[in-house]
Parts: structure tokens; C-alpha cells; sequence
């Protein structure tokens, strides 16, 4: 309780006290904190626990335990015990590795009080009754040997606690580098899959991570799964990190009308869920099926407004696709090492569909950072808790935010519980073969 979850506790709330709220706060340490947030998380975990470790036997209901495997150790000589106790383990090891240097450097005499002074501590500790004074003057004498004989091969406190640090900073950023990253939901491109002033885990496992200052993958995995909700570097400033979801992979060839994508030729199925409020605006929500996975969609008007049979049925300047009229984007062709990207607010993303000035362009493979996995923290604008977003996971079932009134929220909930349990079948929502 005291050394792993009250550090744990206190690393969480310090990184969510000095997370800003929203970005550009011109704080370099909160502003540092938010960008590594894992990181920062263990040093800190770290800390607190060795504070706490330091104080051990001045805990509550530290007394009702025992130490070093006997409960008859009186609760002012505790401590003690357990420095006796790593300074025989010091001494072995020392003795163990050091074995030639202490051979050559100390004389047989010194080696015999050492392995004496060793013998009479252990005894000490180990007894079946535990004699406190037998065990402070073995104590004293192997403390006092061990400095003078051993002394020149031991750690000094300070260097202990370096180390420690420098383990737990070197553990954070080797876990942040390869296994999972923080990231935080910089912009409203992916609502309401992911709210602004979400916080989510990134695996970055999921498709091989990147050794660090390089291009190249440890246990490459890709290309990614249509649908995976995806943190990569945006390709035209390797500096910034976007998170979209992927539509399209090697070999697609993807369309969009009214930004509803198009694969190889074939519309992507969705289900109509209901008006959907947000920072003032008005959308429709929708819940989008792409191979097994279903999540949300939002346009600011509905893209199947308008349906036609041929041409003359739109309007000027609007094309008819599958059924529809509208703006047609693409055909892109998506090349052999990259995934095209579009964010779930479909008319307020800036994804593939927009880049290279309009031409389109898709996410290279070396780019690609990891899949979302879910929200650990989320802020709503005011800056207090979003408690409705903690824990959401990202890839899994969608989940309607908690800032709709209950009147709206309960409408959409049985909308959305109709749309998933009429799923199509996989069949149904797996794109034709690619051409």
C-alpha cells in the first residue's frame, strides 16, 4: 500500500495537477509535463516510493509487520536489522566479485576478521531467539569491518540513490521509445470519437516501433487495419503529431463524396444516429461499419440529402457517386507503404484528403507511431474532469460523450444501441477485392 499504490496515486495526480489544461500555456515545466507524460509519471512514482521506503517503519501499520521474515524484532531496532541486513548482502557481493582484488589488497589476517565479523552478523540475524544486544554488537563490529577492509569497493548512499533514478528515467523512456506512449487530443478532427482535452494511450507495438532517431522498425507489423484509430507524424511537418482513423491501405483505391469514403468502387456502409451538438454547432452523427469495426461518423449536414440516378439528378457542380449527389474527392490510389488517414469529423479534419495543397496524399509507413488505445485522462473546457471519458477505449464499442443534455443523450443512446444491434454482417461491411 505504502511504496507501490500511495506513489502511484500521488505521480498521477502531480502529472495531472502540472498538465495545462490547454496547450500554449508558455509554462516550460507544465508545458514539459504534457508532452512526457509517462516519463515524468515513473521519476515521480519513483521518488515518492523511495521517500516513503526511507520512512518505512513510521507508516501506519507498519508495527504489525515483520522484517526480514521475523515478527520479533523490536519496532526501534528495525531499521537496523534491515541494514544489517543489506549490509550483509553488500559484503557478500563484494566478497563474490571483488574475490582477486581482496585477495591481493588484504591480508590473510584481515580477510579472516571480515568473514568472522560476516559470521557473527548473520548468526545474529538468524537465531531462533533474537537477542537485541548480541545483535547490535555483531551489527557494530561487521559495519565497522566491512568500511575499513571493503570500504574502497562500496556504494556511497548518494550514488544509490542516483542510480535508482537513473534506472527509473532510463525504464521511461525506453517504455515511452517502444511499448506506449501519452498523447493528447489536440483538436476537435476526430469528435466524438475523441474530445479535445482527451489524454489516451498510444501502443506502439501495434505496428513496430521506431528505433528512436531512425526510420527503421523493431518487429514491424504493418500496414495497419482499416479502422484503427492511428497517432503518426504528419508527413508534411514530421515535428507535429496527428491522430486519425485508416480508411484506406496498399493496394485501395479511395473516392469520398460528401466525405463519406469509397473503397475499390464500393461505398462504406453507415446508420444514421441523430442531430449531435457540439461547441456551438450543429452535425449529424452517424455510426460508420468498415470491416468488423463500428464507430462514429460526423458531418456538419447530412451527405445523403441528395440521391440520384444519373448526373442531371444534382444540382450544378455536384457529381452523382453510388447513389449520390455531392463533391467528389479522389480517386486516390494508395502506394504499397503507406495507409490514407481521414479524421472521424469528416467535414472538419485536415486529412488525406487535403494534403499536398488538395492533391491527397497518405501516411508513409516510417511516419506511423502507433494505434490508440484508450483515454487514462480527460479535461472539459472549464478544465475540470471529464469523468464520463476516463477510461473509454478508443477501438472499442462507440461511446456518446457525457456533455449532451439527458434528454438528447438518452435519444442518441437507443438510436445507437438500434444501429449496432442491425450491424451488417462482415461480409457486408468488407470492401471488394482491390484493383
Amino acid at each position: 500500500m505504502w511504496i507501490v499504490a500511495v506513489p502511484l496515486i500521488l505521480a498521477v495526480a502531480n502529472v495531472w495537477l502540472l498538465t495545462p489544461s490547454s496547450s500554449g500555456g508558455g509554462q516550460p515545466l507544465r508545458d514539459f509535463v504534457a508532452e512526457q507524460q509517462i516519463p515524468v509519471g515513473i521519476v515521480l512514482f519513483t521518488l515518492f516510493a523511495m521517500v516513503l521506503w526511507r520512512f518505512r517503519h513510521d507508516l501506519p501499520l507498519a508495527s504489525a509487520l515483520g522484517v526480514g521474515g521475523r515478527r520479533d524484532i523490536p519496532p526501534k531496532a528495525r531499521a537496523r536489522f534491515e541494514d544489517a541486513g543489506a549490509l550483509l548482502e553488500e559484503a557478500q557481493r563484494i566478497v563474490r566479485t571483488r574475490r582477486r582484488d581482496i585477495e591481493r589488497e588484504l591480508t590473510e589476517g584481515e580477510r579472516e576478521q571480515l568473514d568472522q565479523a560476516l559470521k557473527n552478523l548473520d548468526r545474529a540475524m538468524t537465531s531462533d531467539r533474537f537477542d537485541l544486544g548480541t545483535f547490535d554488537a555483531a551489527h557494530s563490529r561487521a559495519d565497522k569491518v566491512v568500511g575499513e577492509y571493503l570500504g574502497r569497493w562500496r556504494k556511497g548512499e548518494m550514488r544509490e540513490y542516483a542510480e535508482s533514478i537513473g534506472i527509473a528515467v532510463a525504464v521511461a523512456l525506453i517504455l515511452r521509445a517502444f511499448v506506449v506512449e501519452a498523447f493528447k487530443i489536440p483538436s476537435g478532427s476526430m469528435i466524438p470519437t475523441l474530445m479535445v482535452g482527451d489524454h489516451i494511450f498510444v501502443n506502439k507495438f501495434t505496428y513496430g516501433p521506431l528505433i528512436p532517431w531512425t526510420d527503421h522498425r523493431l518487429l514491424s507489423r504493418l500496414p495497419p487495419s482499416r479502422g484503427d484509430v492511428m497517432v503518426f507524424k504528419f508527413p508534411e511537418n514530421k515535428e507535429q503529431d496527428f491522430i486519425k482513423r485508416t480508411i484506406a491501405i496498399p493496394g485501395d483505391t479511395l473516392e469520398a463524396i460528401n466525405g463519406r469514403p469509397i473503397l475499390n468502387g464500393w461505398l462504406v456502409p453507415h446508420c444514421h444516429v441523430g442531430p449531435y451538438r457540439y461547441e456551438g454547432r450543429q452535425a449529424e452523427l452517424y455510426v460508420e461499419y468498415l470491416d468488423e469495426k463500428s464507430y462514429f461518423t460526423l458531418y456538419d449536414d447530412n451527405p445523403d440529402e441528395q440521391t440520384c440516378k444519373v448526373e442531371s439528378d444534382c444540382n450544378a457542380g455536384l457529381v452523382c457517386r453510388k447513389g449520390l449527389c455531392g463533391v467528389l474527392q479522389g480517386p486516390f490510389k494508395v502506394g504499397p507503404t503507406e495507409a490514407w488517414v481521414m479524421g472521424d469529423n469528416r467535414n472538419n479534419s485536415h486529412d488525406s484528403r487535403s494534403w499536398r495543397a488538395g492533391l491527397g496524399a497518405g501516411v508513409p509507413f516510417e511516419n506511423m507511431k502507433g494505434r490508440a488505445m484508450f483515454v487514462w485522462m480527460s479535461f472539459e473546457p472549464g478544465g475540470g474532469i471529464a469523468q464520463d471519458r476516463l477510461a473509454v477505449n478508443v477501438m472499442g464499442r462507440p461511446k456518446l460523450p457525457g456533455n449532451l443534455s439527458d434528454r438528447d443523450a438518452a435519444k442518441l443512446q437507443s438510436t445507437l444501441d438500434q444501429c449496432l444491434r442491425e450491424r451488417p454482417s462482415i461480409a457486408d461491411t468488407t470492401p471488394p477485392a482491390r484493383r
